[in-house]
């Protein structure tokens, strides 16, 4: 039984082996200098992975990682995976009480750092209370630092051959924290199952091929970039960058030197690449594949985006991170007559809309967005409440409000949390965004409610304006009055120079609410 399991197994591991014996010498990731062959970064995985069993870390203990992207990171993961361990990556933008959470509620046996994040992480593992068994620090060339030993260091001389640990495709190889919006960061366990079922959509629907030279310039922590891009592209055996951050003068060098065919990036790094200055002058002609996620890409940025790179192909990859995380796409052919909306479901995803009891709701109703699918999590780690609640009705139940039109076509209206409740009517914040962006001074916007004697919740919009343009609030306030019904106008609008966001490109809401609490009050 177990030999007939071997024989059948598809975990992470497997598919970087496999890609190595049909290309061995070909590049398959690049960071800065260091460019590794399929073979090479097989070999550099196989020998952290047996650095990792050597030192006694047993299959199912987790490891977190907290660092920017980097080779070394593309390492663990795969190193991680072959030696059963779970890999927690962690946001590097959290601070030491947030870092602290996710490595205490996981239990961590290992912590892997970049050098920048080698203080967060002391500090994190004191106050969680903790007692990793193994430090290193990774990322850059590094030296000891007390306990925390150098990565590349620490694994040479490890045995460069496959790893011999008992697998299955269902063990869990990620625990991802997501944001914590509405309370404590909740732990979404992911199977080698999980996430492979998701590069298969994501390679069929993405039209992903080995071919490709993809840039990975998003965090690597994230799902997105993580399990849409990097995975799915080592596992056709395509050729990666891995840029440390993504600043728009870099992307674009990069995409120039390198031709790179395929970039992805939330709709917020698009509108930056649009503004960059280095857009015009540098050639970006060997773009063929562009994603975007994460948002709503605004219909008039899109249609921008489309102009000034006329040879490439757009495509909107919507889904979050308990469904590993694609679960639709929009595809090239319907992007301007489908303009807003997140697609179809994927390759092996069901989706509907539902009412509060789990009933699917008429075409063109307002409900929430549930899916049924391979690549869902198996639960919230060490939370079986939130898990069930997740699964009701034996679906998974995604907190976003869409409405499924007669084609089959879904848009995402709102989130629930964030669905404005103004003057007894429903008022969905993404509507009054798509009006303003059609304002010629806008370059961003976020619509949120915030409490209001007369309306319950008033419409308050969060402007930045484009770079050199003058923009009033009573100008902000006649262009929507013209445009939306009396309940749907802001009743505030702020000027701004940023909107918050987290690493993944998401408008940080919950921040502005709190922000602009009390505009409203006497």
């Amino acid at each position: 039984m177990i030999e007939s399991r071997r024989v059948r197994r598809n975990t992470l591991g497997d598919i970087l082996r496999r890609s190595r014996g049909r290309f061995p010498d070909k590049p398959a990731l690049r960071f800065e200098e260091e460019v590794l062959t399929y073979s090479q970064l097989d070999r550099i995985v196989n020998q952290a992975a047996n650095a990792l069993i050597s030192s006694g870390i047993q299959k199912g203990e987790r490891a977190a990682v907290l660092s920017r992207n980097s080779m070394d990171f593309a390492i663990l993961n795969f190193a991680l995976a072959k030696a059963g361990i779970i890999m927690v990556p962690i946001n590097f933008m959290l601070n030491a009480d947030d870092v602290a959470f996710i490595l205490g509620h996981s239990e961590v046996s290992a912590v892997f750092a970049s050098p920048e994040f080698h203080q967060v992480a002391q500090i994190a593992i004191k106050q969680a209370g903790v007692a990793p068994r193994l430090l290193s620090l990774i990322s850059k060339p590094a030296v000891r630092e007390g306990e925390w030993l150098p990565f590349r260091s620490w694994l040479e001389g490890a045995d460069e051959s496959e790893p011999e640990v008992e697998l299955d495709d269902e063990d869990v190889v990620h625990i991802l924290y997501t944001s914590g919006t509405e309370s404590k960061p909740k732990g979404v366990m992911l199977t080698h199952k999980s996430v492979i079922s998701e590069y298969v959509s994501t390679i069929v629907e993405g039209d992903m091929s080995g071919d490709d030279v993809a840039i990975h310039a998003l965090p690597l922590f994230h799902s997105a970039q993580l399990h849409c891009f990097l995975g799915p592209y080592i596992y056709l055996g395509g050729s990666g960058i891995i840029l440390e951050q993504a600043t728009p003068a870099l992307m674009l060098e990069t995409v120039e030197t390198y031709r790179a065919t395929q970039l992805f990036c939330p709709p917020t790094v698009w509108i930056a690449l649009l503004r960059s200055p280095d857009f015009a002058s540098r050639n970006l002609g060997s773009l063929k594949k562009c994603y975007y996620g994460a948002a709503i890409m605004p219909v008039e940025v899109l249609k921008e985006l489309s102009q000034r790179l006329p040879g490439a192909q757009f495509y909107n990859f919507y889904g979050q991170t308990e469904v590993a995380p694609l679960a639709t796409v929009l595809k090239p052919a319907e992007q301007i007559r489908k303009a807003g909306s997140a697609g179809k479901p994927a390759l092996n995803v069901e989706t509907k809309i539902v009412d509060d009891d789990g009933n699917e709701v008429p075409r063109g109703s307002i409900g929430e967005i549930v899916h049924r699918t391979s690549h869902a999590m198996v639960g919230y780690f060490r939370d079986p409440e939130k898990t069930q609640a997740a699964f009701f009705g034996g679906w998974f139940h995604s907190g976003d409000l869409g409405i499924m039109d007669e084609e089959g076509f879904i848009t995402v209206v709102d989130r629930k949390k964030d669905m404005i409740k103004s003057g007894g009517e429903n008022v969905a914040s993404r509507e009054v965004e798509e009006m303003i962006y059609q304002h010629p001074k806008v370059s961003e916007v976020a619509v949120i409610g915030i409490p209001h004697p007369y309306w319950i919740e008033a419409v308050t919009a969060v402007v930045v304006p484009k770079a050199g343009e003058a923009l009033t609030e009573e100008e902000m306030l006649a262009f929507c009055k013209d445009r939306l019904a009396p309940f749907k106008a802001p009743k505030f609008v702020v000027i701004a120079d940023n909107l918050p966001r987290n690493p993944s490109g998401k408008i940080l809401k919950r921040e502005l609410r709190l922000r602009y609490d009390a505009l409203a009050q006497p």
